[in-house]
């Protein structure tokens, strides 16, 4: 399928978007307006956009059915300060409730059952229950159209942040296997980020790995390790060495698959270089997988 976006409903338009460009990070956005009255609502067009200055961005859309705009934007046009409260898995139904279009004057903290916190720079208060919040004040507003659909960048300083201790480390890092964190898919889907789902991936930020194109053909080409399996072989810094070679041939099932030749062989040491790559052992996987017709 080919789509021109201009041929298409936006209302359709939109969720091929959400659907495609996901996971997304909820900014569970806590503004007031002039008169004091507090809003609460969750946006997924949001994420971390500078460290120095610390910038969050988040875009509250005008509405696909009638071009109406939201509280949240209001809101910070004329009182530019806002809280970013991060949802995590215990208030994701807390956070949804609170995105219900409700009047003007309508408190989400109360409608949702959340706790509001005072803030210590900015006027609007913080959710208590939420893991870290961002206390922010707004550099910018950019509006990308004047039509349905079209987003308001929110430009946000943070100026403060609150973090619960118990999602912190022994280091006084923010623990991810502790935060379980949610973010938005299409529809009515959202994501968990916790237990099987977290996974780590080496970042080659101080190593320069080998490459893809440097593994041997029959590894390239293989039918049994995947694309992933591929990119973590060709991010090792160097081909293995004798020493790592040898304790490749003295692995029992190794030797029984040395004892075949031809595709046979082939196929029984990418198996059992796909075991040590689950294993994490990434440099004795590419040995295994060298000893091909050695």
């Amino acid at each position: 399928m080919i789509i021109d976006p201009s041929t298409i409903p936006i209302a359709q338009l939109q969720g091929y978007l959400q659907s495609a460009v996901a996971p997304r990070p909820i900014a569970f956005a806590s503004t007031i307006d002039k008169a004091g009255n507090v809003n609460l609502s969750p946006f997924s067009f949001f994420n971390v956009f500078s460290a120095n200055p610390p910038i969050l961005v988040f875009s509250p859309a005008r509405r696909v059915t009638n071009n109406t705009t939201k509280h949240t934007l209001e809101n910070v046009l004329v009182v530019p300060e806002v809280v970013i409260n991060i949802v995590h898995f215990p208030i994701v139904e807390q956070a949804s409730l609170a995105s219900t279009e409700y009047e003007r004057g309508v408190d989400e903290f109360v409608k949702a059952g959340l706790t509001a916190m005072p803030s210590l720079k900015v006027k609007p208060p913080r959710v208590g229950e939420s893991p870290v919040s961002f206390e922010c004040t707004v550099e910018q507003v950019i509006p990308l159209g004047d039509n349905g659909g079209a987003g308001n960048l929110v430009i946000a300083k943070v100026q403060l942040i609150h973090i619960q201790d118990q999602y912190l480390d022994e280091q006084g890092r923010l623990d991810t296997t502790r935060l379980d964190l949610v973010a938005r898919m299409g529809g009515n889907w959202y994501a968990r980020a916790s237990g099987a789902a977290l996974f780590e991936i080496p970042k080659p930020l101080s190593t320069r790995g080998i490459g893809v194109d440097q593994l041997p053909e029959h590894v390239r080409q293989s039918t049994i390790l995947n694309g992933n399996n591929l990119g973590r072989l060709g991010n090792l810094e160097q081909m293995p060495n004798e020493e790592l070679l040898q304790q490749a041939r003295k692995l029992p099932k190794v030797q029984v698959a040395l004892t075949n030749s031809g595709m046979k062989q082939q196929t029984m040491l990418h198996y059992l270089a796909k075991e040590q790559l689950d294993l994490g052992d990434t440099a004795l996987a590419l040995a295994v997988l060298m000893l091909y017709e050695q």
